[in-house]
């Protein structure tokens, strides 16, 4: 019996110590486990905070970029404003002297050649702007249907003229049929191929230009291929910076472009939602490839813009204008526009001033004006400021237009109402401003007389010792006209003159056209007279 109990008891025993020991472990597991959740609860809440840290750094750096980014907008704002005023005065008055046919030949090459270098200045100041407008979110696309092939021979049109006249050869290419009509914003898909399309002209000396569009699927893809210099990889890498050029690509005579062109282009097909790539070998030429997508339209009707009349003067009583700017050659630009088409031009040199102009008088009053051009950076109070103390006196109802130099106000809300149809960027074109006042006013143009339109063309049969050009000669112009390439009509007039001397007259009337943009009036006068 003792033997059994010594049994039962050491069989107990080892039970209880087994168990005892199972306890002391599960106890010891459990505070290592709990240790251990501890540490990675401990090391969560760090990365959290660290998480936290990370986070409130990139919101101050991004808080820091969008202000650095917005200073640099006002800065871009407040130097375009500064050199968009004075060349307002010198595109305007370079305009009025280059109407005067009876100017010296070489006073009127050097009013061209002022012509020529604001025109310049102007498209610097426009695509450091078009920069600045992408980079803040203020450029809007005007998406629309457009004519997509035939913008597509225009385009090669336009530029196989360029490349013959280097000795280039130009090839244009299509993968399939092209869509007649598709949605886009026509002067932004020409703007980023003229700028493909004129570098590739440009720096390639030898060999051949080549433009290739494809549409399939709503897709469109343009390829630019050249054999210039090309470019090493360290320049492609910075290919679409501003004013980034690379070693290689060095055009011989002075350089016309201002190193802004494939920045612009890069950042416009990033806006319209597309791509752009390319790619270059040294001694093997570019490809700038850009992929849209460009939905078709069916059935489409595109309106055929109209040509513009010269104005003499207007039917009815006599209207007055009053012209506020603190500008003396800004305000007297413009009276010198209006006056001699037999307008009253009252002038005023700041908000103020005009406030004491119009102090007693009303709308409809003798001696009130009918219309009014406001500027908005003023001593004193701006324009905006004017023209809330203007419409709190009763003055809301007489047709106001904005012109001003600050392009980045155009188009913005504002508390006033004011459309963008009546904003006026400086430097402005006349016939801008007599298209507003004749829609506003409901005026009756009387337009230029036969015997002063046949003057703006080539006489129908030949007189002594003057040639009659042929038609066909036309051909190349009207190319350049129908695309609105500016530049490119002014460039073949200079060339056509030094060949036909005595047609610089009627060479010197279509520059003037050009300048006003007038393309449908130029294109009227060639088929009229010469097709």
């Amino acid at each position: 019996l003792r033997t059994g109990f010594v049994r039962v008891y050491a069989v107990l025993l080892l039970i209880t110590a087994t168990v005892a020991w199972w306890l002391v472990l599960a106890h010891k597991s459990r505070e290592v486990a709990q240790e251990e959740s501890n540490r990675q609860t401990r090391l969560l809440m760090q990365e959290i905070e660290s998480h936290r840290l990370t986070d409130e750094a990139l919101q101050q750096a991004r808080l820091a970029a969008e202000h650095a980014n917005q200073a640099k907008t006002r800065y871009i704002s407040t130097i375009s404003h500064e050199l968009r005023t004075p060349l307002n005065s010198i595109l305007g008055y370079a305009q009025l002297l280059q109407e005067d046919t009876g100017m010296a030949p070489h006073r009127a090459q050097a009013i061209r050649v002022i012509n020529r270098g604001g025109e310049h200045l102007l498209s610097l100041i426009e695509g450091t702007l078009d920069i600045a407008r992408i980079e803040s979110g203020k450029l809007a696309l005007d998406v629309r249907p457009m004519a997509f092939a035939g913008a597509m021979q225009e385009v090669a049109g336009m530029f196989e003229l360029q490349a013959s006249a280097k000795g280039l050869r130009f090839v244009f290419e299509t993968g399939s049929r092209l869509p007649d009509t598709v949605r886009a914003d026509e002067k932004r898909l020409r703007q980023i191929l003229i700028n493909l399309l004129g570098n590739a002209v440009k720096f390639t000396q030898v060999g051949q230009v080549r433009l290739r569009v494809m549409h399939a699927r709503e897709m469109a893809q343009f390829e630019v291929h050249d054999t210039g210099p090309g470019m090493r990889a360290q320049d492609l890498e910075r290919v679409f910076e501003p004013f980034a050029r690379g070693q290689n690509e060095v055009a011989p005579g002075p350089s016309t472009g201002t190193g802004l062109g494939l920045t612009i282009a890069k950042m416009l097909t990033d806006l319209m939602g597309g791509e752009m790539t390319v790619r270059s070998a040294p001694g093997e030429g570019s490809v700038f490839t850009v992929r849209l997508f460009l939905p078709e339209v069916h059935g489409a009707v595109l309106p055929r813009p109209l040509a513009l009349p010269s104005h003499t003067g207007y039917e009815g009583v006599r209207r007055r204008v009053l012209v506020v700017d603190n500008e003396e050659a800004d305000r007297e630009l413009i009276q010198r526009w209006l006056e001699p088409l037999g307008f009253d031009v009252m002038l005023a040199t700041s908000g103020l001033d005009a406030l004491a102009l119009l102090d007693g008088l009303q709308p409809g009053d003798a001696g009130a004006p009918d219309a009014v051009f406001m500027d908005l950076a003023m001593p004193g109070i701006d324009g905006w400021e004017t023209m809330r103390r203007l419409r709190a006196s009763g003055w809301g109802v007489v047709p106001l237009a904005i012109v001003s130099a600050n392009a980045f106000d155009k188009g913005l809300d504002n508390d006033l109402g004011h459309r963008p149809q009546d904003f006026f960027v400086k430097p402005v074109r006349r016939d801008d401003l007599l298209g507003w006042l004749g829609l506003r006013l409901q005026l009756a143009w009387n337009d230029v007389p036969p015997s002063a339109a046949e003057m703006l063309a080539l006489p129908t049969q030949q007189q002594p010792g003057v040639e009659v050009t042929r038609g066909r000669d036309f051909e190349p112009l009207l190319e350049l006209v129908r695309l609105g390439y500016y530049k490119g009509i002014v460039q073949w007039l200079d060339d056509w003159v030094q060949d036909h001397p005595e047609q610089a007259a009627f060479a010197q009337q279509l520059r003037t056209l050009a300048r006003e943009f007038r393309f449908d009036a130029i294109e009227q006068q060639l088929l009229q007279r010469h097709v």
